[in-house]
């Protein structure tokens, strides 16, 4: 099985009513910083909750993602979506400095060489143009709650999962320095205090 029937695996796996995480705190933070008129990358469009939401707000979005079902979710979405197939290893289906905002929401994780896929991603957004990315929290405290519990580790750190990578604040913000990011804004969302879910990232094209 090539890696893009597994995402077509799990995607057929997905029912059709289902809610991407924190879906009302994503799309919020998404679209306060999305202008009418500006062309947004949707990476891992999934089911194109997104790009209805940036449509809806005026803006251009252009959906990608791996997984055949997942783009043609988001095409019933939202007809008339300009959504596009990703394969790994490709180069991405976009021209050079083209799209002004990239959202990349909850997607990192399931990266398994960042670095070519963060270039990737630089490559084509603008000079100053802006990364939006979310991804889950692995702060200390949650560590430390998932070393206390031989159960709670194994789920959450079970290798057939499609996580593959698992971020801190500190990880997060020294990887997208390495990678030509400026960070404007990184924190922790979601969740209790000290047990915060998932990340909010914001950085600009140097």
């Amino acid at each position: 099985m090539t890696a893009a029937d597994l995402h077509d695996a799990v995607w057929s796996a997905v029912a059709a009513d289902a809610k991407p995480e924190h879906l009302e705190l994503r799309r919020a933070f998404l679209l306060a910083h999305v202008r009418q008129r500006e062309t947004v990358l949707d990476i891992g469009c999934g089911a194109g909750e997104f790009s209805e939401a940036m449509l809806d707000a005026g803006a251009r979005p252009i959906a990608v993602d791996v997984a055949h079902e997942a783009l043609r979710r988001a095409r019933e979405r939202v007809p008339g979506l300009d959504a596009r197939r990703w394969l790994a290893g490709e180069p991405l289906p976009v021209d050079d400095a083209s799209v002004d905002v990239i959202w990349a929401g909850e997607v990192i994780e399931h990266v398994a060489d960042v670095a070519p896929w963060l270039s990737e991603l630089r490559r084509v957004l603008r000079p100053g143009g802006t990364l939006l990315l979310t991804t889950p929290h692995h702060g200390p405290a949650r560590l430390v709650r998932l070393a206390f519990s031989r159960r709670r580790f194994a789920e959450h750190f079970e290798p057939r999962s499609d996580h593959v990578r698992f971020f801190s604040p500190h990880t997060l913000r020294a990887l997208l320095d390495d990678l030509g990011f400026d960070v404007d804004e990184l924190r922790a969302a979601g969740g209790v205090p000290g047990l915060r879910r998932t990340m909010l990232a914001r950085a600009t094209r140097g």
